[in-house]
């Protein structure tokens, strides 16, 4: 995919270090490299560049170090031959300081430092080739490596931190470009018409060696118009290259992100009638205010009738307002939901974004052509999560009705947010900095052909982890800090984005983190919340890098982490489970031994009660320092109780914990209770045991989040990793008729050693799959769930403290109901409390039970309004009562009931 056309240019334009002018014709260049100097010479990267003159190399002996440099990538280092091709070395003397703490996941080897006489021409040599080589007393290779170049590029060009302007900039009668490219050897910016046509100019692009960034200006207003940048860097195993690359600055592209847009976002032209005034719905006082509703653009509205074809799957479809699915979403905010999280809505690179394919599968309810066919059309499909970024701060655009005109996403976008706010929700996004869709010199790699090895986390060869999935980035480097926190910004900014949810967020810093939330606060005049995935594990685990931002590292901080404790006990196992011992591992809402399966019945009668413990640590907010009576007897803190190797408490406050008993990932709740039930489950009592699912989230402590469809039954025929399934078996029906479950054996490839097992299930989808009416039971009782949260901060207690004082468990310990969680709040002068207090109680099993609580001997309870009104949904809730004179409760089967103290 390489051309030589330039490399005769080369021959002599880089024979020293003198730039070499770009050609019109190259901006046009079908390639998106151009070869000007070739190498096919390939070392790792096993040295490490510790600050701007010192290094280190894990792993080797003393010896004599030189580090050899060339303009145009030509060494070549052979062990046992003398060094070819270079512009000259530069001797390095053994160091006695220490590795600074950045570095101390480093091994052991020597550091050693540049000469004082050397620092003046360190910068310079950084914008070619070094490579370090460790030589023998005749001066033949004895060992040879590069050098990540991190830890140098950070200190030496750290006023590139405080560069407001990276990108592309308008303004009236003049437009800047500027590029943070360190390395580069020359870069110019090329500028085109429009989406599609020739290069109109190519401007050369100044270097500021102070901050490492090319500028150049041009003295009109560009607005409407695309570029790319050409950049001239050394590639390892390549030689100088020319990469025609889009900006990572990008706030907007052309089809396929095949270029840059140039915008101001503030252009009124960009802004939809009333964007300006537009402010979110104010219904999120504190952290725990939130209920979110995860919903994917596509998936919205891509199967909805009710929707106009040309906007089906499209940002436009939110402005449908009577659309089923834009009455869900009202509905649902009437109820009391808050925030709707958009799957990720920045641009990626999974999804064609022109003459996608469209499969249209068909078959037996555990057939395989369904999934052969999505599988086919998985790459070419206009279906995916979404969890591939391109460029982090510029809108999709499939979701946009013509993805070739650049303006046209943004104001879309912005027609969305301004539409979602006028049904009384919120909008988040889910943000995705953790990795990139590509790297290296791969033609959708944007970061790694701008500044080649810097904005990746690299392992001790100097090659990418890819713990995350893909191509970690590395944000505890200077840019990449900073490129995550501009992003973040910009979508708050520009888009009036109202919370993010941050991927796998463990593989940040907290202090980068940190910085963010200031910044996104001062966008905002008022405070963002701030959610992720705190897990901890990979390259970075257990602090081996930085101070993560994961659920034990963020204490304290006010970011809230997903939980996996109650999550866990609520559905069974764990997200890793696979085969047998999946559907063996009943959870606590769906059978663990008072209903095994055909598989479940080892369990024991202590394992249910640790799982309803784990449960109240969920209920409890998963706060440290709350209290209660543990099924061995004990006075336990959450912060003593165990969940494998870290306790099971870890936040400071509830608003650092968000709890969820089902999202995107994994099967959903109504798929992993098809696994975990008995088989001959009626399909009415499945829908209640969904319903006990998502009303043990709305009673606990802390951030409620539900994905989109959990009150519907959604069902992915039991696809357990749907991200590139297509719309087929991501469907969600929003007139209630179908859960799509039996629609036909999911993935075979991402199912793994359970796919075998998953086709019997599929089989009997006539007597699992649930009626109409049993969607409508879910959908009614899921809204009567936010009502009754939304009805009292009780449910929503703003902090530790409060939680302590005002929330009281019983039913516990080894002589408990174990089948029964049961609890008392306080709401004796708490504000927003609107009762004196309140009592909730679910009961998982098949059979009414009763349960007594001697401190309520004597109160006047009745049943929650929701409950006594005569639109409720759940009839049998209405059935539950309680005796003032013996405190106790009798709950019926399946059912959660919350009691008031009016």
């Amino acid at each position: 995919m390489l051309t030589l056309r330039y490399l005769a240019l080369a021959a002599t334009a880089l024979a020293s270090s003198a730039h070499a002018a770009v050609p019109l014709a190259a901006c046009d260049d079908p390639a998106f490299q151009q070869v000007l100097h070739a190498s096919n010479a390939t070392l790792d990267a096993r040295a490490v560049w510790l600050d701007g003159r010192r290094l280190t190399w894990p792993g080797a002996n003393a010896g004599t170090f030189k580090l050899y440099h060339s303009a145009t990538a030509a060494i070549v280092a052979t062990p046992g031959a003398k060094v070819a091709g270079a512009d000259g070395a530069l001797v390095l003397a053994p160091s006695a300081t220490a590795v600074p703490a950045r570095f101390r996941y480093v091994a052991n080897g020597p550091v050693l430092a540049l000469g004082a006489a050397d620092l003046k021409r360190v910068k310079e040599l950084h914008r070619g080739q070094l490579v370090l080589v460790q030589e023998a007393p005749d001066g033949t290779v004895r060992d040879a490596t590069r050098i990540q170049a991190a830890g140098a590029l950070d200190d030496l060009y750290a006023a590139a931190e405080n560069i407001a302007d990276l990108g592309a900039t308008p303004k009236k009668n003049r437009t800047t470009f500027r590029l943070w490219a360190p390395t580069a050897r020359n870069v110019a910016v090329c500028t085109y018409d429009s989406g599609s046509g020739r290069a109109s100019a190519v401007h050369e692009m100044a270097f500021d060696g102070r901050t490492g960034a090319w500028e150049a200006q041009v003295s009109r207003d560009l607005s409407g118009s695309y570029y790319r940048y050409a950049v001239d860097v050394a590639v390892n195993g390549m030689g100088l290259v020319r990469n025609l690359v889009t900006d990572p600055y990008s706030v907007s592209l052309t089809t396929d992100s095949k270029r840059s847009y140039v915008a101001d976002l503030d252009a009124p032209a960009l802004k939809p009638k009333g964007w300006d005034a537009t402010r979110a719905p104010n219904t999120v006082k504190a952290q725990t205010d939130m209920v979110i509703y995860e919903l994917h653009v596509r998936d919205f509205s891509i199967n909805d009738p009710s929707v106009p074809e040309q906007k089906r799957g499209k940002y436009t479809a939110f402005g449908e307002t009577n659309s089923n699915g834009m009455r869900h979403l009202k509905a649902l905010a009437s109820a009391g939901l808050t925030d709707i999280h958009l799957l990720p809505v920045y641009d990626i690179g999974s999804v064609p974004e022109k003459d996608c394919a469209v499969p249209q599968p068909a078959g037996s309810p555990d057939g395989e052509s369904q999934q052969a066919l999505t599988r086919k059309t998985a790459h070419t499909d206009c279906f995916n999560w979404g969890y591939d970024p391109y460029h982090y701060s510029a809108p999709e655009g499939s979701y946009a009705s013509d993805p070739s005109d650049g303006a046209r996403r943004i104001l879309e976008f912005r027609q969305m947010v301004m539409d979602l706010h006028r049904s009384g929700l919120r909008v988040g996004t889910d943000v995705v900095y953790n990795h990139t869709f590509i790297a290296g010199q791969e033609e959708k790699s944007v970061l790694d052909r701008v500044v080649p090895g810097y904005y990746h986390r690299l392992n001790a060869l100097g090659t990418i982890e890819r713990s995350t999935c893909c191509d970690n980035t590395a944000t505890e480097n200077r840019m990449m800090a900073k490129l995550m926190i501009d992003s973040a910004e910009l979508w708050t900014r520009h888009y009036k984005i109202d919370s993010f949810r941050f991927d796998l967020m463990g593989h940040q810093p907290r202090e980068a983190m940190e910085r963010l939330q200031k910044r996104v606060d001062k966008a905002a005049g008022r405070h963002v919340q701030l959610i992720g995935e705190g897990w901890n594990f990979g390259e970075v685990a257990n602090g081996a890098r930085f101070v993560q931002a994961s659920q034990l590292s963020l204490n304290g901080s006010g970011i809230g982490t997903f939980s996996d404790r109650a999550r866990d006990a609520v559905r069974g196992g764990s997200a890793g489970d696979s085969g047998e011992a999946m559907i063996r591992r009943q959870g606590y809402i769906n059978g663990l031994v008072y209903d095994p399966n055909a598989l479940g019945g080892e369990h024991k009668t202590a394992d249910l009660l640790k799982a309803a413990d784990m449960i109240r640590v969920g209920l409890a907010g998963s706060v440290r320092p709350f209290a209660f009576q543990t099924f061995d007897g004990k006075q336990s803190t959450l912060e003593a109780i165990p969940y494998g190797d870290q306790p099971a408490g870890y936040a400071s406050q509830p608003g650092e914990v968000v709890n969820y008993v089902e999202n995107h990932d994994n099967q959903t709740l109504f798929d992993i209770n098809v696994l975990k039930l008995p088989v001959a489950t009626p399909a009415n009592e499945r829908a209640r045991v969904q319903v006990l699912g998502m009303a043990i989230n709305a009673f606990s402590q802390g951030v409620a989040y539900y994905h989109a469809g959990i009150d519907t039954l959604r069902s992915k025929s039991l696809d357990k990793n749907s991200f590139n399934a297509g719309d087929w078996f991501n469907r969600i029906d929003w007139s209630y008729q179908d859960n799509y479950f039996g629609t036909g054996l999911p993935q075979s490839d991402d199912n793994g050693k359970d796919w075998p097992l998953l086709k019997p299930y599929l089989a009997q989808a006539a007597a699992i799959k649930p009626l109409p009416a049993d969607i409508a039971f879910a959908r009614d009782a899921f809204r009567d769930l936010l009502a009754i949260r939304a009805s009292s901060t009780l449910f929503r207690m703003r902090s530790t403290s409060d939680i302590v004082q005002r929330l009281r468990f019983f039913n516990t310990g080894p002589r408990q109901e174990p089948t029964v969680l049961a609890a008392w709040i306080d709401g004796k002068g708490y504000q927003g409390a609107k009762f004196a207090g309140l009592g909730y109680l679910v009961n998982v099993d098949k059979v009414a039970h009763t349960v007594s609580d001697e401190a309520l001997r004597g109160k006047r309870l009745a049943l929650h309004p929701v409950h006594r009104a005569a639109n409720a949904a759940d009839k049998r809730a209405a059935q539950a009562r309680f005796d003032s004179a013996s405190g106790s409760f009798t709950v019926p089967a399946r059912t959660a009931v919350v009691f008031v103290a009016e």
